[in-house]
Formats: C-alpha cells, structure tokens, sequence
C-alpha cells in the first residue's frame, strides 16, 4: 500500500482517502464522491477495526458483506479498495497505541472508555500506510472527527480532514450500518432522536439560548417512546466539545444524541450557528 500510493504520488496524483468498516452505505459513498471531486486518486479502506470494540459490544456481529462493498466501490469509481487483514495490522505483541486525551475522555468516550484510542490508533496507521492529502469523515460520528482533526494537527499528519454532512433516509433517521439491527418497531421509534434535534433547532431559531431549557425539550421526545434508553443528550462547542451552558450569538455548536433503541445503539447530532 505504501509502494503504490509513494508511485501515484510520483506521478503527480493528489490522494484521497476514505476509511470504512464497510457494510456501505449512502453516507460512506457521500464521501467517496466528496473525494471524487476533489482529487485524482480515491482509495476506500475496509477494516472492521477490533481495537476500538469493547468486550461487550458487537464486534463478532458487526455487518459484513464484502462482495457487496466491492460491487459498489466499482459502480461509484474508486480507484482502489485497501482491504488488510487483522494480522496484517496488528501484528504479534503490538503494543503501540494512539491516544487523543482530554477530548477522548468525554461523551462518547464516558460509555465506551477503549473506543477512541482504538479509532485514533487506526486511522494513524492506515494514514501511514495510504499516505492521503485528503481524507474524509462524515459528521455523524462528530466527536471522533473533532478527535482526528485534533491528532492529525498535534501529530503533524499533512492531511487535509474534511467533514462532510450527515446523510439520512428519506423519514430523517441517519444512515448507519446498525440501523440494520432494528426491528421494524425499534425503526420507527428511532425518528425520535431526528425529531428531537430538530426541536432544539427550532428553540434555537425561537431565540431560546439556554442549553438545560433546550435540553429539556429534547429530553420529552426521546422518552415518548418505551424502547428509547437515553445515554446523552449534550450542547458543545464546535471546536472543543466543552458543554456549553448558555449559547452565544455568532457561536456554532454541536448538539449531540446518544441513546439505545432496544438493544441498538445509535448517535445523531446536528450542527447549528446561533
């Protein structure tokens, strides 16, 4: 992988990189066409990462469908899919691990302690086998972003991080490959975490600038259905992720879901400037 991406750099390409689990879905192939339009090479990793995986999580279970994947990497034009083995990047007594630490720590990382240090371990090794100017990351998964964009400027990667919008069905419920574990039930009950985000947005729009206020009215329509189990419900800086008590004019904030629908685990957030 390094060979190859040091020749096409030799010729003159600009890389694009897009890291993935695989399972595609309409949000990873967002940001095969973001990299399309921005750059003459497109590499697309699968590798369904077990570092970032708790004991208790669904590693084992995670969807899989590689035939698939490739079917449509070749539709949508990728140049080329780097598809490693487990062993192949976690070779025998690997022992180096990658750690973003304060931003780490908090929201996501308050319920799944291991599951950064996992993500940044690697996207710090796959950045240095693909060798990438860019690389692209959707804003569902917001906080591990902000961690990436964080490591990449205090490790000094010379990549370009580019966040690109959420993609959703057509009901509002963001693309993610888990959605697949929700019965049909669960599928509706889930529109509450879209449903909810859009009423902050319209407090906040309303002119309502208390966090605790907005939360509140968020919090009424995640608990409106029986299978939702809340994990977090979080207005943050954009930047730094520090909860943001009261928002500010000319601010821009995420405001961020976490919570189970049944036994699936989904997060959701929005971007919005006050």
């Amino acid at each position: 992988m390094q060979q190859l991406s040091a020749d096409l750099k030799a010729e003159g390409n600009i890389i694009g990189f897009v890291p993935t689990m695989g399972y595609l879905h309409k949000g990873h192939l967002s940001l095969i066409k973001k990299s399309k339009q921005k750059t003459d090479i497109t590499i697309v990793s699968i590798f369904v990462n077990p570092t970032q995986f708790a004991p208790n999580e669904d590693l084992k279970n995670y969807p899989r469908d590689i035939e698939r994947d490739k079917r449509l990497l070749r539709k949508y034009g990728v140049d080329y899919l780097f598809f490693p083995k487990e062993d192949e990047i976690y070779q025998k007594n690997f022992q180096t691990y990658v750690e973003v630490k304060n931003i780490s720590k908090i929201l996501e990382g308050e319920f799944r302690p291991t599951h950064f240090s996992g993500v940044t371990t690697i996207v710090s090794i796959l950045f240095n086998l693909v060798k990438p100017d860019f690389a692209f990351f959707g804003q569902k998964d917001a906080q591990q972003a902000v961690i990436i964009k964080q490591m990449v400027s205090d490790l000094k990667f010379n990549i370009k991080i580019i966040i690109c919008p959420i993609v959703r069905e057509s009901d509002g419920l963001a693309m993610s490959s888990r959605n697949i574990y929700l019965s049909k039930k669960e599928r509706s009950d889930a529109l509450v975490l879209n449903k909810s985000l859009s009423e902050a947005v319209k407090n906040i729009r309303g002119g309502e600038k208390s966090s605790s206020k907005i939360e509140y009215e968020m919090l009424k329509i995640m608990n409106s259905v029986d299978s939702s189990k809340l994990d977090y419900i979080r207005i943050v800086e954009s930047e730094t992720f520090v909860e943001a008590k009261k928002l500010l004019k000319g601010s821009v904030y995420y405001i961020l879901i976490a919570c189970k629908i049944g036994n699936t685990r989904l997060i959701d957030n929005v971007l919005v400037k006050v």
